[in-house]
């Protein structure tokens, strides 16, 4: 799997915050959009270096989606600031990516937030930094297909 746009690890950071990450079982979780209409299915086993995500960054454009990092965020496997992730809490980040319709102009619009909140852009820099470097030694592959949930079918991920 590629890499994520920037802007990728700071909205995962903002759904660590918000508290959007539910474990369901061991390696299998679901996120929540930043709008609360939406579920992700997520299954990591870096062990195995496995991971799947039905996000549309994962799925379609080949790259770590932001579910993915923040389950592996909390699962302790990358880097996580507690006082940079309060201050992605509660970001638009579909409206912002509707609105900008680029990557960077949605980045720079989140860092001049963040520093209104309290955390400079260079730390958020910083921490994207370490996170990619992190992500890259993991070296994960994408499964192609959700795993087997609980029920015994698959899921769609949307509610």
């Amino acid at each position: 799997m590629r890499l994520p746009p920037r802007v990728k690890v700071l909205e995962a950071l903002g759904a660590v915050a918000d508290g959007r990450v539910v474990e369901l079982r061991e390696r299998l979780y679901r996120v929540a959009s930043s709008e609360g209409d939406r579920w992700y299915l997520v299954y990591v086993d870096p062990e195995q270096r496995l991971a799947y995500s039905d996000d549309n960054g994962t799925r379609y454009r080949g790259y770590v989606g932001y579910p993915i990092i923040a389950v592996l965020m909390l699962q302790g496997r990358l880097p996580f600031d507690d006082r940079v992730a309060r201050a992605l809490r509660n970001i638009p980040w579909r409206r912002l990516n509707e609105r900008y319709r680029r990557y960077a102009l949605v980045e720079q619009h989140v860092k001049r937030l963040a520093a209104e909140r309290g955390v400079e852009p260079s730390e958020l820099d910083g921490l994207v930094s370490r996170v990619l470097q992190a992500l890259r030694g993991l070296g994960l592959r994408y499964t192609g297909s959700p795993p087997l949930v609980p029920g015994g079918g698959h899921s769609a991920g949307r509610e």
